[in-house]
């Protein structure tokens, strides 16, 4: 809760970067590295930030390296903005450990999936989503929509519902798909809950185009690497500056193409290429000291590295 008693979650509101997880050599969590990003992306201004996302690499941490990373993303906030922690899991009893022990590390908010590696019917899916929030004493609780992991879109009437019975706080919306989250804003509004329910765009690439059309915030990976371009984005929005947020957007958007650089110079999937990326910017940046990330996952070889520096220095973010 802010001084003023109003709930800085309904809605949550801005930039919310889904916070890496610095690793060392060793495949510890760079505890060090991981405050230091932390100070990284507050000092740009943001509103919040997300750990234990994709791009904090939640799929690959144990339990007790996920238990490290968010507690140490909570003291170093220090209550300055929310913390939201992914809770991420196949099934609804191990996406519930990992709920409370993120309300006992002190999260301020949940994120969490629908189950995955089994299908399930959306009945099943706001099931779910009700016995996650429940069973964690009724913290916030965030849907997160991002069928390339989890192999189900959401569905737009799961949600409402969901959002309409107080079930979940917002939506983090990773699907790629721009028509249905406009017609999901749209139904939101019609009904009068644009003003509890945050609906957060996953996109980096179209983040002006999202919040014109009401989205209230975006979850950017990209926004480790460069958090003062989104907190600018954003604030032209807001302002109804439109034109300085398409130009700011366009510089982010060339700035992005740094997640292809291993894929193009070397065999690894995308995820490798991605969070290679952000962290040998960060790097580069100073702002961690190791760009190592979790195995089976492949690092970047120095062409890639060249061309992530390249793409740094364009975009004016090297000294």
């Amino acid at each position: 809760m802010t001084a003023t008693g109003t709930d800085p979650l309904r809605p949550l509101r801005g930039v919310v970067p889904p916070l890496c997880t610095p690793l060392t050599e060793t495949g510890d969590v760079d505890t060090a590295g991981l405050r230091a990003l932390v100070g990284h992306v507050l000092s740009a201004g943001v509103h919040g930030v997300f750990a234990l996302g994709s791009s904090g690499e939640t799929a690959f941490l144990t339990d007790a390296q996920r238990h490290t990373a968010l507690t140490t993303v909570v003291e170093a906030v220090g209550g300055r903005v929310p913390v939201l922690a992914g809770v991420v899991d196949m099934t609804t009893p191990r996406v519930l450990e990992h709920a409370r022990a993120a309300v006992a590390a002190g999260a301020d908010a949940l994120v969490a999936t629908a189950p995955f590696y089994a299908a399930t019917h959306p009945m099943e899916i706001a099931d779910h989503f009700r016995r996650v929030r429940d069973g964690a004493g009724g913290a916030p609780l965030f849907a997160y929509d991002i069928p390339s992991a989890v192999h189900t879109k959401l569905p737009a009437a799961t949600v409402l519902a969901l959002a309409e019975e107080g079930t979940l706080a917002g939506l983090k919306d990773s699907s790629g798909a721009d028509g249905p989250m406009r017609r999901l804003l749209t139904e939101l509004r019609r009904r009068g809950l644009d003003s509890s329910f945050a609906v957060l765009t996953g996109s980096e690439l179209a983040v002006d185009g999202a919040l014109l059309a009401g989205a209230h915030g975006v979850v950017p990976g990209l926004g480790n690497v460069d958090p003062h371009g989104y907190v600018r984005l954003h604030a032209h929005a807001v302002a109804g500056r439109w034109r300085e947020a398409a130009a700011e957007q366009d510089r982010l958007a060339q700035l992005f193409a740094i997640v292809d650089a291993g894929a193009d110079s070397t065999p690894m999937g995308p995820s490798s290429s991605a969070l290679g990326a952000f962290k040998t910017a960060l790097r580069l940046r100073g702002v961690i000291g190791c760009a190592a990330t979790a195995p089976p996952q492949v690092p970047l070889d120095d062409t890639a590295v060249a061309v992530v520096r390249q793409r740094l220095a364009a975009a004016g973010l090297l000294r």
